[in-house]
């Protein structure tokens, strides 16, 4: 909890989701728009979210569909060119996250100066992309050896697009992650990108985890965010603030200022 608050200031904080572009090298990557136009529409987003009083942002990688275990190299290196041009701008706590690749994603945060990363670091699964199995071992001995260790990691516990092939209990399987990774807060998800995780999977993670920030993951919106701030201690968006409400969309700043002021009237 010391961690998470160090990076976090607001009780129960509300991270949002800079969706980058499909990038160099993915299937739906513009190359008439460039990372010029992956840039700009990133800048607009940031400026939007940051205007509404987020408290954190974070830069992923949600078009680069379909995803790999192993992102290519010209992904995180563009990743790290945009957040690189972006960072005089940001000014707030920023994370990153390569999809689904937890050692990119720290090689990531090393480059950018990010303050936390979110990634499956732990579990075994059946997903759209094949059999799931990263290792949190080799994630946080290489930032260990990158020298970020005051960056703080976010598990997700409950991977989208994918059934865990362990049959525990998910608050059984969480706290089995807190007590051997260490990690300084966990994540709950819906099934699916902008899909709600379930309000009792909330609670029992919760519950086995009281000494832990459990944050809702996917699918937060303005008519759910006060029965989830109820349980959680927090909250990552993405899709609630985007014009009509859909991911692929850039953010609506009155939807995100909406969001906000409820928030700060909940908290």
């Amino acid at each position: 909890m010391k961690n998470f608050k160090s990076v976090f200031k607001e009780e129960k904080p509300v991270i949002a989701m800079v969706h980058l572009g499909a990038l160099p090298g993915t299937p739906l990557y513009n190359e008439d728009g460039g990372l010029d136009g992956i840039l700009k529409s990133a800048y607009k987003d940031l400026i939007a979210l940051q205007d509404a009083g987020v408290d954190a942002v974070m830069f992923g990688n949600e078009n680069d569909r379909p995803y790999e275990f192993n992102v290519d190299t010209a992904s995180t290196a563009s990743m790290a060119y945009i957040i690189g041009r972006l960072k005089d701008d940001i000014k707030i706590p920023f994370g990153v996250n390569v999809l689904w690749d937890p050692i990119a994603t720290m090689a990531l945060a090393a480059a950018t100066g990010a303050a936390f990363v979110r990634e499956i670091f732990t579990g075994t699964y059946a997903s759209d992309m094949g059999f799931w199995a990263p290792n949190a071992g080799k994630a946080l001995r290489y930032r260990k050896r990158l020298g970020i260790d005051n960056v703080i990691t976010l598990f997700n516990v409950s991977a989208e697009f994918a059934d865990s092939l362990d049959h525990r209990p998910l608050a059984d399987r969480a706290r089995s992650a807190v007590f051997s990774s260490i990690p300084d807060a966990v994540l709950v998800s819906g099934a699916i990108t902008g899909e709600a995780a379930k309000l009792k999977d909330l609670e029992s993670v919760k519950k086995a985890l009281p000494q832990t920030p459990v944050l809702a993951n996917t699918g937060v919106t303005q008519n759910t965010v006060e029965k989830v701030f109820n349980i959680a201690d927090g909250c990552i968006i993405g899709s609630a603030l985007k014009v009509d409400g859909n991911t692929w969309n850039p953010v609506d700043p009155d939807r995100a200022k909406s969001f906000m002021e409820l928030v700060n009237k909940i908290r």
